[in-house]
């Protein structure tokens, strides 16, 4: 386990030793004893927060509505800068689904989690009591990564998955970092663009467009908390000038790039999320090779 710090905060960070056998998820373990309202900066997967510690996490949402404990939460939670998270002795298990995997590991279409979040008992019942147990007994860190997985890869292994063509569209998205267009990505899978739209938005939660501006946003916002400048990123990243990656930063965090790229939310993913050197090596698959596409 790490430490980061960020101000006066202190956080510490587990990380698995091992990928999980279930490609698209990742997982990093926190123990935050005093987590002081820290905005919410959407990200491009679904997210699961199992916490097992004697604490307990508040996710302050929009209108005043709060969510407590073990939640799921839909790509893009935080769009617009309302959402906060804050707690006392917070220990939990956090995950990160690509929303490929989400319908099969939640039980539920990824687009009733649009923006939002949940109680995860919603989704999974009393398993999230067992899962919560078996975490706060295990031994290590690495033991309750290994719950973990395991549970997901069970879930995963009997759920429903995309379209192929749907699910090939999103790692074309993430490949290109958000920069892929939703009508050449239609014509090469050979769908209309309204018959890619409607049934990406129904699998997986946003409609291609949103999806693409969300990643992009994503890789943008890292690129500013390496300590990059806005007018490097947005030349590097897709954007049409500095005005519209303001635009977009705005858009999704309600902040300034300045503001964002002293984000905690965003600093924790250099340890917590370090990146995958190999993934931007991998090809994407065709979006006709089968109908259970498992990536």
């Amino acid at each position: 386990m790490q430490t980061f710090a960020h101000g006066a905060a202190q956080w510490h960070v587990a990380r698995p030793r091992k990928p999980s056998r279930v490609p698209g998820v990742s997982m990093a373990g926190f123990d935050v004893r005093d987590l002081a309202a820290l905005r919410i900066v959407p990200h491009p997967a679904v997210t699961l927060l199992v916490e097992f510690g004697e604490g307990t996490s508040v996710i302050d949402c929009a209108a005043g509505r709060q969510q407590r404990g073990s939640v799921a939460a839909g790509m893009g939670l935080g769009s617009g800068g309302a959402v906060r998270a804050r707690g006392r002795d917070v220990v939990c298990v956090q995950v990160r689904l690509s929303p490929v995997l989400a319908h099969a590991v939640l039980g539920s279409s990824p687009a009733e989690l649009e923006g939002a979040v949940v109680p995860l008992e919603d989704l999974w019942g009393c398993e999230v009591a067992r899962i919560r147990e078996q975490l706060a007994d295990a031994p290590s860190w690495q033991d309750r990564f290994a719950l973990t997985d395991m549970l997901l890869a069970r879930r995963f292994e009997t759920g429903p998955t995309p379209d192929p063509e749907v699910a090939w569209a999103w790692h074309r998205i993430v490949a290109s970092r958000g920069v892929a267009r939703v009508d050449a990505l239609a014509d090469e899978v050979g769908w209309s663009r309204k018959q890619l739209w409607s049934r990406f938005r129904a699998q997986l939660g946003l409609p291609p467009k949103r999806a693409a501006k969300l990643v992009r946003f994503d890789h943008a916002a890292h690129r500013l908390v390496a300590g990059e400048g806005a007018a490097c990123v947005a030349a590097d990243t897709g954007y049409a000038d500095q005005s519209h990656l303001h635009r977009d930063v705005m858009t999704f965090t309600g902040a300034t790039p300045t503001t964002v790229a002293g984000e905690p939310f965003l600093a924790v993913d250099g340890l917590a999320w370090p990146p995958d050197p190999a993934a931007a090596l991998r090809p994407a698959r065709g979006p006709r090779h089968g109908r259970r596409m498992r990536e």
